[in-house]
């Protein structure tokens, strides 16, 4: 079983209080909740209250579109980030996308051999070719996220080949800004803390 909870054990309400995104200088978008948050963990967690002042005006921030970050989530998975961001590139250019902004259809317009001409592996290309079929399908409801619960939303993305659980975890955390998500296997997380 994997290590992951979500904070808490209350049923999740239909939308998070709070959560609406505040546009903000960087081009991205910071949750409501954000300053709050942080100076009610820093009062009850004492690993927190060293942790924040530590990366003072760091802020949660969201970008981009579902289809857009989950690919490029699959691009960059195990390869060092310079690696993802050329291959990225490379990727967006042969299917004729822009890096910030890709459709579903666009990918599934090439073939695996094709994809795969951009520096993608086998493996990767049959899981972005995967991800498309199942936004350019409806399988997953973008646009019901925001009334789902977190636990709906990681099986919908599971569901998907390439994107496993701590994947979905990520995309809660930093695309649907969702505060309540804690990834407990995170090395990134264990290291800091």
């Amino acid at each position: 079983m994997p290590k992951s909870s979500t904070v808490g054990k209350a049923p999740e309400p239909a939308v998070v209080q709070g959560a609406a995104p505040v546009a903000d200088a960087a081009g991205g978008f910071t949750p409501a909740y954000w300053d709050e948050a942080c100076r009610h963990l820093g009062k009850r967690d004492r690993v927190m209250k060293k942790l924040i002042p530590k990366f003072g005006e760091a802020r949660l921030q969201s970008r981009g579109d579902a289809f857009t970050t989950l690919a490029r989530s699959i691009v960059g998975q195990q390869i060092s980030v310079k690696a993802a961001q050329s291959v990225w590139d490379k990727f967006t250019a042969l299917v004729g996308g822009v890096s910030t902004r890709l459709e579903p259809d666009a990918v599934l317009g090439h073939d695996t051999p094709t994809l795969r001409t951009a520096g993608l592996s086998v493996r990767k290309a049959e899981y972005l070719t995967d991800l498309a079929k199942h936004f350019a399908s409806g399988a997953v409801h973008v646009g019901q996220w925001q009334d789902m619960g977190d636990e709906a939303i990681i099986d919908e993305l599971v569901a998907i080949r390439g994107i496993g659980r701590w994947t979905a975890e990520m995309f809660l955390i930093f695309h649907l800004m969702r505060p309540n998500v804690l990834p407990l296997d995170d090395l990134g997380l264990l290291k800091g803390i």
